[in-house]
């Protein structure tokens, strides 16, 4: 019976890709919230952003009103 049954460059090996090894990330489903906002970036033209900024507060809520309106939602 041998003292050292595993070889130990086999051995380092492992240990060295167990610790160097990354975990599966897990992927997150998105969740159906009615009423769900989201984040996004969008450019539009000065004057179409103005025409809605000038009624003053809630110009965000107007656009996407009108875009939901366009959408048929």
């Amino acid at each position: 019976m041998a003292r050292r049954p595993t070889n130990p460059r086999d051995a380092a090996e492992a240990a060295f890709k167990a610790a160097t090894t990354k975990a599966p990330e897990r992927v997150r489903e998105a969740v159906a919230i009615p009423g769900r906002r989201e984040q996004v970036t969008l450019r539009i033209d000065s004057e179409v952003l103005e025409w809605f900024q000038k009624e003053g507060p809630g110009w965000q809520d107007r656009m996407a009103d009108a875009l939901r309106k366009v959408a048929g939602k």
